[in-house]
């Protein structure tokens, strides 16, 4: 019979060196995380102008990385409204990128009839800087368009809906010839035009930008993707302010009680619909934010460039680094933009003959392995299991790769690591998944309103006594 009278041991908190960070940073006061904080954003800000070797992506402009790093993290700050703040399983993101980037495209490349920069209203020096506005706020109307009938819907319902949304819209630019040039895309799109000179005609901006890696001013060193980079780098700190400030307010305290328990929401009294529509507007918004940088940075857009499968990386770049979580999703984010093309360099065979000799390396490893399993697993114990388990999976997806490079062996080089991105990020979404669901820097709930003023007032007496003792 257990014997209620009985005290329970209370258990030592498990913390670890993310809460250490969290909780020092949230003991800050505001302008004690401002000076902590511009110190690292002018670190970042430079960091594509004197690359780390270790960091460095060989064959491939960092800038230009970190560039569509600062796209993509506007993507996931946008996502992560949707899915992590308000709990929508949105799967056709990329068409609100669609959508942004084609918005700019029309109004700005000779190819399409609602050209503007050709004796139209908007002048070429600044049509780009004109233009976004636009297509923020034609994204955010067409999430309107889809929210207003598919936000009723939950689960997997809305996630097949929204799907076919994203689409919709590739189908659309891909059939509308007259208007969208259908699948030959629409080229010479407008850009920022900002620092033409002599040595830059196009501006700083320009795809001739190379930049000049001898000089050590930084306006003359930059090329143009460091330039996108500082631009994006300060798009995602604004947005990131705007959806912070969302999150302490009524809104942000709406959003989180419907990704707990929506009928629990609603009986208590929050408009549900009102409030998942809010962020479906956002999130779309900040996608068509997204678009428009990119069509201003390569200049050209086209049907193929917005495939679905897009949207799952935009997904993944949410899930691995902790859906809900604002600094998470940049980290994921980052991984998703960067992985690919540091590994684009990265070959497992230099010549199909030495593939062939790896690949029947691996093969009799996993035999060996299976036959060990099978005769001696008793008497390998519960740690020898492990290992034989893990060096089994490793063993697998190494041959599966060796035998995805034999195949598609080309003259001058096998199949590079960079090439099978899908293959690894499904890899690492099935370990997650696993393993830790709540991603690589899980959300961490407190209190939205008055949080730090609740923090301080308990944390003070703590302090007191200890200082007495």
């Amino acid at each position: 019979m257990t014997d209620l009278t009985k005290t329970p041991v209370a258990q030592p908190e498990r913390r670890g060196p993310g809460d250490a960070i969290r909780g020092w940073w949230a003991g800050l006061s505001r302008s004690g995380q401002w000076a902590v904080g511009v110190p690292v954003i002018a670190a970042l800000a430079l960091l594509p102008l004197f690359p780390p070797p270790i960091l460095d992506t060989p064959g491939v402009s960092f800038g230009g990385v970190m560039a569509q790093f600062a796209m993509y993290a506007l993507i996931a700050i946008g996502l992560n409204v949707v899915v992590g703040q308000a709990g929508l399983l949105d799967l056709g993101y990329v068409g609100f990128y669609a959508v942004g980037a084609y918005t700019v495209g029309l109004l700005t490349s000779p190819n399409s009839p609602w050209n503007q920069t050709d004796g139209g209203w908007l002048e070429p020096g600044w049509a780009w800087l004109a233009c976004l506005p636009i297509a923020v706020a034609v994204t955010a109307v067409a999430g309107l368009i889809l929210g207003t009938p598919t936000l009723r819907l939950r689960g997997d319902y809305l996630a097949i809906v929204t799907l076919g949304f994203g689409e919709i819209v590739r189908l659309m630019a891909d059939n509308l010839g007259e208007v969208t040039n259908g699948s030959l895309g629409l080229s010479e799109i407008a850009y920022p035009e900002f620092g033409e000179s002599e040595a830059h005609p196009g501006g700083y901006f320009s795809p001739g930008n190379l930049g000049d890696t001898a000089s050590l001013n930084p306006l003359e060193r930059a090329n143009n993707g460091t330039w996108w980079f500082w631009l994006g780098l300060a798009l995602v700190i604004t947005v990131l302010l705007i959806i912070g400030n969302l999150e302490r307010s009524r809104v942000g305290r709406a959003w989180v009680a419907i990704r707990e328990d929506e009928d629990a929401a609603e009986i208590m009294g929050v408009p549900t619909f009102k409030f998942k529509l809010w962020a479906f507007v956002i999130g779309a918004a900040v996608g068509g934010l997204s678009g428009a940088m990119y069509a201003g940075q390569v200049t050209y857009v086209n049907p193929k460039q917005f495939d679905i499968i897009l949207s799952m990386l935009f997904l993944c770049a949410v899930v691995l680094g902790g859906s809900g979580n604002k600094l998470g999703v940049l980290v994921g984010a980052f991984l998703i933009a960067y992985l690919p093309m540091r590994l684009q360099s990265v070959q497992l065979v230099s010549n199909e003959s030495t593939g062939y000799l790896l690949l029947g390396l691996d093969l009799a490893l996993v035999l060996g392995l299976w036959l060990l399993w099978r005769w001696r697993r008793d008497a390998l114990g519960v740690w020898g299991r492990r290992v034989v388990i893990l060096t089994a999976i490793v063993a697998v997806i190494f041959g599966v790769l060796l035998f995805g490079s034999v195949l598609l062996f080309r003259p001058g080089g096998a199949q590079t690591l960079g090439d099978l991105k899908y293959l690894y990020f499904g890899i690492a979404l099935v370990v997650m998944m696993a393993l830790r669901p709540q991603g690589l820097f899980p959300v961490r709930q407190k209190l939205l309103a008055y949080g730090r003023q609740v923090y301080r007032a308990v944390r003070k007496p703590a302090e007191l006594i200890g200082v007495r003792r």
